[in-house]
């Protein structure tokens, strides 16, 4: 769809900025917001019912810099890594994190007071990790194995706290300060 550089947007649409193709969403909505999609690198920008085209296209060259230098971290970062990997790079992930896991699995059930019952591996894109307490079912994320070693491990030692409690709250959080005083630290790598 052509659009005249005074047109006000009303419609979802896109538009090109120098060599960017931004996805534009008009809403009800005071401010302009521009995101980088954390997987792909893909440009957003929410903005106003009624904006103009020309302010989207202004409000993006302010920021064309930013965008590009975001855009190339997000390729580079592992989720997009992990959105592009062929069935052998998974396998690979597959194999490290199985090599390594039941070891701090070992390690960390007699200082836990806990035993796993089971211990799966898949590659998922939203959790790093999942408990299932009354079964004793551990699932650990394939893709840990795109991050540092510590990562692992403060997953094995998250989910095998899931065996004593359920939930994040302050509980929980005082067994991970007790047992692991570095995981928030740790977990900032996941993000």
């Amino acid at each position: 769809m052509a659009f005249e550089l005074g047109e006000r947007l009303h419609a979802p649409c896109t538009v090109s900025v120098a060599d960017l193709k931004i996805e534009v969403i008009p809403k009800r909505m005071k401010n302009m917001y521009l995101r980088i999609d954390p997987t792909g690198g893909s440009i957003r920008v929410t903005c106003p019912l009624g904006t103009s085209l020309a302010a989207v296209r202004s409000f993006v060259k302010a920021r064309y810099a930013w965008v590009k230098e975001k855009q190339q971290e997000v390729l580079a970062s592992p989720s997009a890594q992990a959105a592009a990997a062929s069935k052998q790079e998974q396998a690979r992930w597959r194999a490290w994190v199985s090599a390594r896991a039941p070891e701090l699995i070992e390690k960390w059930e007699p200082r836990l007071g806990v035993k796993a019952k089971a211990l799966v591996y898949r590659n998922m894109k939203t959790r790093w990790g999942t408990c299932q307490p009354k079964t004793g079912k551990i699932c650990l994320n394939t893709r840990l194995a795109l991050y540092p070693p510590e990562c692992l491990e403060y997953v094995v030692v998250h989910e095998l706290c899931h065996l004593r409690v359920s939930g994040h709250g302050p509980a929980f959080k005082a067994l991970m300060d007790e047992f692991l005083p570095e995981w928030r630290r740790i977990r900032a790598h996941l993000h």
